[in-house]
């Protein structure tokens, strides 16, 4: 199920949930049948800027996202910003920018690279990265008060 807005310099294009269909229905085209194998239950916002989108990048960007969402599925939306920056060097040119809505604070990331690609890729990197420490803090949290219960019950049973 994809529901996918994507902004192109100010024109927007609202894709339809897709559901029900299969991969060998004749209407579709191999691009179509990958994107209905990916199962975003998330609000997908992608916006450019200086780009144009191609179905690769799109293909790229949507199967990143789903491995985030993979890693956290409370997550709410994924709002990815990629932008083209003629004025920079070239081996900063490419902006990419993910901000994963999660209930809490947001989770965010940007970099630059000469590399449209590397970019989504060390973007997707940072955000798995804050959504593993995030865990691990609500681990710790359950585990710490888990131990304190033990404690003291522990002490009950002595006195």
């Amino acid at each position: 199920m994809i529901d996918c807005l994507v902004t192109l310099s100010g024109n927007f294009r609202r894709r339809p949930r897709v559901q029900g269909l299969k991969s060998t229905d004749k209407s579709l085209s191999n691009s179509d049948s990958k994107k209905l194998s990916l199962n975003l239950d998330m609000k997908f916002i992608l916006s450019t800027h200086n780009i144009a989108v191609t179905t690769a990048i799109e293909d790229h960007i949507l199967a990143k996202i789903e491995k985030l969402e993979h890693l956290d599925q409370k997550a709410i939306e994924a709002r990815v910003n990629i932008e083209r920056d003629q004025t920079k060097g070239p081996d900063k040119q490419y902006k990419c920018a993910i901000r994963l809505g999660v209930r809490g604070p947001d989770l965010f990331a940007e970099d630059y690279e000469d590399d449209l690609y590397k970019a989504i890729d060390l973007v997707t990197k940072k955000i798995e990265q804050q959504i593993r420490k995030l865990h691990s803090k609500e681990k710790a949290k359950s585990h710490s008060a888990a131990s304190r219960d033990k404690m003291k019950r522990q002490e009950a049973n002595l006195e």
